[in-house]
């Protein structure tokens, strides 16, 4: 395979979903991988632990966006050992702040919000480890 045609193959990925390309022609083999780090959100409705009437499920149906992992690893909630948190329950939060870390075979991935908020829930605890799709938080959206 021709160095211009990986050239076109890699460009193409990039402009999909796919994360993971194999290729083998005439003896060769090629395999492009691409991982994206960023966290996923997604829009979750929390369900009271009890039965209710409609008029008592309203105000406890709230909208959350749910952050989850994008890569297997070890969740951290702070920077360093000695650090504070990034994020507590009850803080607010930006789009794009740090909200903690997966290490995944030595590389600290920094995981960040995709929506303003409140820290609703944190769904995980410190030093565990997380799989990919995982959820990690729980965030009211501000409006």
């Amino acid at each position: 395979m021709e160095l211009d045609e990986i050239k076109k193959l890699i460009d193409l990925i990039k402009e999909t979903d796919v994360t993971e390309l194999s290729i083998e022609r005439d003896g060769s083999k090629i395999k492009i991988k691409r991982e994206k780090y960023l966290a996923a959100a997604e829009m979750v409705t929390s369900v009271p632990h009890h039965a209710a009437s409609a008029e008592e499920k309203a105000p406890d149906d709230l909208m959350l966006a749910k952050i989850t992992s994008p890569i297997v690893g070890i969740f951290h909630r702070a920077p360093s050992p000695e650090s504070p948190p990034f994020v507590e329950v009850g803080s607010t939060v930006r789009k794009g702040q740090v909200l903690c870390i997966v290490e995944a075979m030595k590389l600290m991935n920094e995981i960040e919000s995709d929506t303003h908020g409140i820290v609703s829930k944190i769904l995980v605890e410190n030093g565990h480890p997380v799989e990919y799709g995982e959820p990690l938080f729980l965030i009211e959206p501000s409006t």
